[in-house]
């Protein structure tokens, strides 16, 4: 069929559909198990939109409709593909992946974050990503260290 009977609206419609692949991560894609289950979740929603998408009548719409889901369920099938399930924390000795680490900033405040993977962080929720430059200064370090140089030093108050 050619072209000129197609019902597309314009090549911006067009290229509404063609998102860019979301970038992923040079970083090891190291996963807590709630981690993991988060991104599989994830990719079940995106693909349970994509396929509502793919019930509308008019092709631009299901173009629009579905170039997100697609794209992001793109995305997760990797981040799942690649997960690398990492155990709890042996101890609470020193900070690793999967702590939780209690600090307290120069300026009195007193922070709680667990220490997780890239796509699960959350500070707003109270993780950060193990690649972060807080989470990278904290690793290996004990209750008393003090991280960073003034006025951004952490002293690690507690680890759990």
């Amino acid at each position: 069929m050619s072209v000129a009977f197609t019902k597309e609206d314009s090549a911006e419609t067009a290229s509404e559909t063609l998102l860019p692949d979301r970038p992923v991560s040079p970083h090891p894609n190291h996963v807590t198990e709630a981690g993991l289950k988060a991104l599989e979740q994830q990719l079940q929603q995106a693909r349970e939109a994509y396929e509502a998408a793919q019930q509308i009548d008019d092709v631009n719409e299901r173009r629009r409709q579905a170039a997100i889901p697609l794209r992001d369920a793109r995305y997760l099938a990797e981040r799942v593909r690649t997960a690398q399930v990492m155990p709890p924390p042996a101890s609470t000795d020193t900070v690793a992946f999967g702590s939780t680490v209690t600090f307290q900033r120069e300026d009195g405040r007193v922070q709680k974050f667990q220490i997780v993977g890239e796509d699960e962080a959350d500070p707003k929720a109270g993780s950060i990503s193990f690649v972060s430059p807080v989470a990278r200064s904290l690793m290996g370090k004990a209750v008393g260290d003090v991280v960073g140089t003034s006025p951004q030093e952490l002293e690690i108050v507690a680890i759990s």
